[in-house]
């Protein structure tokens, strides 16, 4: 089984786990709409739409870079047009373009607020919204949301409010839209790493070197969705999924590969339930980092 001929539409894919997960497909000659604003070249993080573009060629899929803004309706309806063109229709949508600010009420500027909340709740429902006549024509369509289990628990709100409200909007899609759209047999799945992965955001913003070096790298989260879009889609849709979790049901049992340093104890991530534990033989570190999306 693979995702050869099969097209996916990913945002946010010009660097991270959107690129890792585009990458993957690739492997099995899939095309990727790589839906971002990374044009040029950004000071501080690494690749652009281009280059993404040029990385999935080189492993063996087709790449399409798309300009596309997840706030802005129109763009994203004129990148979905463009891509179902370009490879006669659209099996998968990932929605992974995300914005973060671990910032309490009174330090969260509005403007923080709408910029969050409009990539991530509004740009899932938008960019999902716009895939789905699509998805509807597809064989073994699946959306998939780079998001957490919706697990209530305060302390994933008290310090950042905005933040989780954004994050789980993304999840909050896949409540609804998995029962919406269960008799089209589209799937809508999310999933979420156990531990922090190493991305820009960990890297620039949040934890530097030091908290890379305690992360896993985002080919976990690019094999653990792979292994999704594999499943039919009529009977896999509405799950909450843990990466490592999800892969050692499917059989993998070798986590140390997916580990940057593994002297480092692994940094677990937010929004994991506490009643949610890890495989055998995999152990974290004490503390909790910020997410990786």
């Amino acid at each position: 089984m693979s995702l050869q001929g099969k097209t996916l539409f990913i945002t946010g894919a010009s660097r991270g786990i959107g690129l890792a997960i585009a990458l993957r497909a690739a492997r099995d000659g899939a095309n990727v709409a790589i839906a971002a604003k990374t044009a040029e070249p950004h000071p501080k993080l690494p690749g652009t739409i281009y280059t993404a573009a040029e990385a999935i060629e080189e492993a063996g899929g087709k790449a399409l870079p798309l300009v596309v803004d997840v706030r802005d309706e129109a763009s994203v309806l004129a990148g979905v047009a463009r891509a179902a063109e370009r490879f006669g229709g659209i099996d998968i949508c990932v929605n992974n373009a995300s914005a973060i600010q671990l910032t309490g009420t009174l330090q969260t500027e509005m403007k923080r607020y709408d910029l969050m909340n409009h990539v991530n709740a509004r740009g899932t429902f938008l960019t999902s919204k716009a895939c789905i006549p699509h998805l509807k024509r597809a064989a073994n369509p699946h959306v998939l949301m780079i998001s957490p289990p919706l697990d209530m628990n305060p302390r994933w709100f008290a310090g950042h409010t905005a933040y989780t409200m954004a994050k789980f909007g993304m999840s909050m899609c896949v409540l609804g839209m998995a029962a919406e759209f269960r008799a089209d047999g589209i799937a809508f799945n999310a999933l979420w790493p156990r531990t922090g992965i190493a991305t820009a955001a960990i890297q620039f913003a949040l934890s530097g070197e030091q908290g890379m070096r305690q992360c896993r790298k985002p080919e976990i989260m690019a094999d653990a969705a792979h292994a999704i879009f594999l499943k039919p889609a009529k009977a896999f849709s509405g799950n909450f999924l843990i990466d490592d979790s999800l892969l050692y049901a499917e059989g993998v049992r070798d986590f140390e590969r997916y580990r940057v340093d593994p002297s480092q104890l692994l940094m677990p991530d937010f929004f994991v339930p506490e009643d949610d534990k890890p495989p055998p033989g995999v152990t974290l570190g004490a503390g909790t980092p910020a997410p990786a999306q």
